[in-house]
């Protein structure tokens, strides 16, 4: 999860179109912080550790409401959308048919965690649902989980990318230049997945592709935490840059990303 982690933190001082749509800026200044990408990123993480085997989907579901909101109630300040917000507090919580960029932004644990692409997919739609239940948002969920378990397990950008426009539909068809000039803060998963996509597709390396997916402006800390969970899996985390985001992290958040990283190695 370094990959989604570390794109949240270097792109969140350029978010809401404050970047110069370069690759030349520097990747950590004062205001490289995590946001709310990284305190869901790692609430599923958590909801997920803890599963029994074998567990049912209402099970799982209520793993991921509890692992979310209590995340999100003891960082609530980390820059969640109005109707999320409302979500996080709810006595009763319920899907609100929502189609952004959230439901992929935190799925990344999911690609690791599993061994084929139908439980990929089961468990991303899953940990979409329960907020994101319209079909863009679970749909955006679902291609960056398949996109992470791809890239970690051997296959060709170009194996990558023609399966996500063949099973998901997503136009991949552009260059990051093409998307640059006109592109704005827009935070549903379709305009955000695919421009993530495009940006790993295009990187030449971890850093690189963080580069690019800043470069394109927009919610870009969104959009570079989805490219850096996908180039993750593809090149791996130089270990300065790991050390970088650790060293940002809380230790409540810290302790969950390590977790995450020993059952990896076990």
């Amino acid at each position: 999860m370094y990959g989604a982690i570390l794109g949240d933190i270097i792109g969140s001082p350029y978010e809401f179109d404050r970047g110069s749509k370069s690759k030349d800026f520097p990747m950590f200044s004062p205001k490289s912080a995590f946001t709310d990408d990284t305190v869901m990123t790692l609430a599923v993480a958590e909801a997920l550790l803890e599963l029994p085997p074998r567990a049912e989907d209402g099970d799982i579901r209520r793993a991921l409401i509890q692992s979310l909101q209590r995340w999100g109630q003891r960082f609530p300040h980390a820059g969640y959308g109005a109707m999320f917000r409302g979500w996080l507090r709810s006595g009763s919580p319920r899907p609100y048919g929502s189609c952004g960029n959230g439901s992929a932004m935190r799925v990344s644990a999911v690609g690791w965690l599993y061994a084929d692409l139908p439980t990929v997919r089961r468990m991303a739609r899953l940990s979409a649902e329960i907020t994101h239940n319209h079909p863009e948002g679970i749909k955006g969920a679902e291609a960056v989980a398949c996109a992470i378990f791809l890239a970690r397990t051997g296959s060709s950008k170009a194996e990558i990318k023609a399966f996500i426009e063949r099973q998901f539909h997503y136009c991949l068809s552009r260059t990051c230049d093409e998307i640059r000039p006109e592109y704005r803060h827009v935070e549903t998963c379709q305009e955000t997945v695919p421009e993530a996509i495009t940006a790993f597709l295009e990187g030449d390396s971890f850093e690189n592709v963080i580069r690019t997916a800043v470069s394109l402006g927009g919610d870009c800390d969104t959009l570079t935490c989805i490219a850096g969970s996908i180039a993750e899996g593809f090149y791996g985390v130089p270990e300065e840059l790991k050390q970088q985001c650790r060293s940002r992290l809380p230790g409540e958040l810290l302790e969950i990303l390590t977790r995450f990283e020993e059952r990896l190695q076990a």
